[in-house]
């Protein structure tokens, strides 16, 4: 019987069991938080982000999962800097223009803070004379650091970046650095 993961993942983690860094790295993996055997990260997140984090035993679903051409919807929730216009928004509605390509259209909405989140360590940082904003954002594909990018081309840095669903799946109930079984 295979198995399936949520884990929500905390900034400043590695989204892999070891650290194949510079030799004495200290940096943390996934192993700190889950010592379950044969389970693989279905996709990644990146080093600065938080979030779930989908881990499985079973191959062929960490392939659909991973893989663009299945469009797989995941969810972030990002604090940018600044408030985006709604022509912004619609740009990331439209689809942007990366060096790598046009991104698909993104559902996007602006939302309130999470009422639930955790503080982040380290804190982001906080301009007082710059107001920043959550945007609710879910992409089909996932190329390397994504959103971060689409957000930065509309003139709206990511300060913070939590991936909140995958598929069906949420971070609903995990406190970050905690998991659960599917």
């Amino acid at each position: 019987m295979s198995r399936t993961i949520l884990f929500n993942k905390p900034f400043d983690v590695l989204s892999q069991f070891t650290d194949k860094g510079t030799e004495g790295s200290t940096r943390k993996t996934l192993s700190a938080f889950i010592d379950v055997p044969k389970v693989y990260a279905a996709g990644r997140l990146d080093r600065d982000s938080e979030g779930l984090l989908v881990l499985t035993d079973d191959g062929k679903l960490q392939q659909r999962i991973a893989n663009p051409r299945n469009k797989w919807p995941k969810t972030y929730w990002a604090q940018v800097e600044g408030t985006p216009s709604a022509s912004a928004l619609d740009r990331l509605r439209n689809g942007i223009d990366l060096k790598d390509g046009k991104t698909r259209p993104a559902n996007v909405n602006i939302m309130e803070e999470p009422a639930f989140l955790w503080p982040r360590n380290p804190p982001i940082r906080v301009r007082k004379s710059i107001p920043d904003t959550w945007i609710s954002l879910t992409i089909t594909e996932g190329r390397n650091r994504q959103v971060r990018r689409m957000t930065a081309a509309i003139g709206h840095p990511t300060l913070r970046l939590i991936r909140y669903s995958v598929g069906d799946w949420t971070l609903d109930n995990i406190a970050t650095g905690a998991w659960r079984d599917a």
